[in-house]
């Protein structure tokens, strides 16, 4: 067990990794929740889940990545030296939000100083001061930051999701890690129903059409194809999804201005209003 630190909001001390059920701020897991250590495993527990909530609590625990499980270990320990006082936790990030909205952000995966730090979509660096000030300014989120779990932050318009839950090297997952996680994004739209999905980046437009095709959904073709702005229609089960593009809130784009602050807005705005 390594050294016990306080959480930032709470003051509660926590190992890192932080292990399931030990009272994080919204952890979804208890010492009980099955874990998944195999692909098969994955897609077995993924559609054995009833609600979000159990949905969320499998993913949170998953070990079916042996690379990326090993990774987010590592950074959990080692830190960055503006976090060495924190505990980090090192888990898979579960969605974030409310599923009753059906409106899904898509990212990538999580930060390593960022989600993987703070058990959080899209909480605890720059690209979460971007996006949730934009889901703000939209009328999808109860404040416009999001600093730490247990912060207060609510998303009552919206809910995060990532086809890959854990913080990979390089921010690069591989071909394999999206293959093994994309059961739980799968399960997410059959138990969400979403009604309007908005992918960051070419990767998240890339892996929604994926999962929508294994989903028996109705995608056009050839392929709609991402840029920033791109809107596609797909037919699922339940009706018609839209599917918004827009750049990866990323410091690579925004501190170049690939993406500025209105680029951003005006995406957001469609998507919140679809």
């Amino acid at each position: 067990m390594t050294e016990r630190l306080p959480h930032p909001v709470t003051g509660e001390l926590f190992a890192s990794p932080v292990p399931p059920g030990a009272g994080w701020p919204g952890d979804p897991a208890t010492t009980d929740t099955a874990v998944a250590t195999t692909p098969a495993q994955v897609e077995e527990l993924a559609a054995a889940c009833s609600d979000t909530a159990a949905l969320d609590a499998a993913v949170s625990v998953c070990r079916a990545c042996e690379r990326l499980v090993a990774w987010r270990e590592e950074v959990a320990l080692t830190k960055r030296a503006s976090f060495a006082g924190e505990p980090y936790w090192g888990r898979p990030v579960a969605s974030f939000g409310n599923p009753s909205a059906r409106r899904l952000i898509v990212g990538l995966a999580p930060a390593a100083h960022g989600a993987n730090r703070t058990g959080r979509m899209f909480t605890g660096d720059r690209s979460a001061d971007w996006i949730v000030a934009a889901l703000h300014r939209a009328g999808l989120a109860s404040q416009e930051t999001s600093l730490h779990a247990g912060d207060g932050l609510r998303l009552t318009g919206a809910r995060m999701v990532a086809p890959v839950h854990c913080a990979p090297p390089a921010n690069k997952p591989t071909a394999a890690e999206r293959a093994t996680c994309s059961p739980w994004l799968r399960r997410e739209l059959d138990l969400v129903r979403p009604v309007a999905l908005l992918a960051l980046g070419g990767i998240a437009w890339q892996s929604v059409l994926r999962v929508a095709r294994e989903a028996d959904w109705q995608v056009p073709r050839p392929a709609p194809r991402f840029a920033h702005g791109a809107r596609a229609s797909l037919e699922a089960p339940w009706g018609a999804v839209a599917l918004f593009g827009c750049y990866h809130v990323s410091q690579h784009n925004t501190f170049t201005g690939r993406l500025t602050r209105e680029m951003l807005l005006s995406v957001v705005a469609e998507f919140a209003a679809a």
